[in-house]
């Protein structure tokens, strides 16, 4: 009898964990694929003077929608420099890098709470207030609010003062981080 076309499963409970290993190591292999390359965001060929104020703000919103995961991990991963000498904050860190991991680096369908589902920008807005508020809670606050402002900070200068020229988003990207607006427009 042939099984062409079937997905051959596991019966022994060993192989459950290795399967939920290679699931884990896919899902973070596909998970930080939605960052963009580190070699495009520092592209030194793309750093330039903006044109004015406008020009600024509109580069700022391109390249914030664009790099947005890499923003992201930038700025944890100076938080997590300062960090290193506050031993409590430093575990509750920690574990709040679990809860990111899996709710928002790693996965891979939409999250859905009661039958509404959530959009990625929320899902990040509600982790980072989380993780803030737990982190100041450990005293650590002088540290935290430090570098969350260095982090923002080198956000800001590299968002507007790289070129968008060479960016290319996807609609679907492009209307979750507010670049695109689609009005339909009723026919007569």
């Amino acid at each position: 009898m042939t099984t062409y076309g079937t997905i051959p499963s596991s019966s022994g409970g060993g192989s459950s964990k290795l399967e939920y290993l290679s699931r884990a190591k896919e899902r973070l292999k596909s998970g930080l694929g939605a960052r963009r390359p580190w070699k495009q965001m520092f592209n030194f060929r793309s750093i330039g003077l903006p044109s004015g104020f406008g020009d600024a703000i509109k580069r700022i919103k391109t390249n914030i929608g664009y790099f947005q995961m890499n923003y992201v991990i930038l700025v944890l991963f100076i938080l997590f420099l300062s960090l290193l000498w506050h031993p409590i904050s430093l575990i509750v860190f920690v574990a709040m890098m679990a809860a990111w991991l899996f709710l928002y680096f790693l996965r891979d369908e939409p999250l859905v709470i009661l039958n509404r589902m959530i959009s990625d920008r929320v899902v990040m807005i509600i982790l980072a207030v989380l993780t803030i508020v737990l982190l100041l809670l450990t005293h650590a606050t002088l540290n935290i609010l430090v570098s969350l402002l260095i982090g923002v900070v080198l956000v800001l200068v590299h968002s507007a003062f790289r070129k968008t020229d060479d960016l290319f988003l996807d609609e679907e990207a492009a209307e979750t981080s507010g670049l695109l607006t689609s009005k339909i427009v009723p026919s007569s």
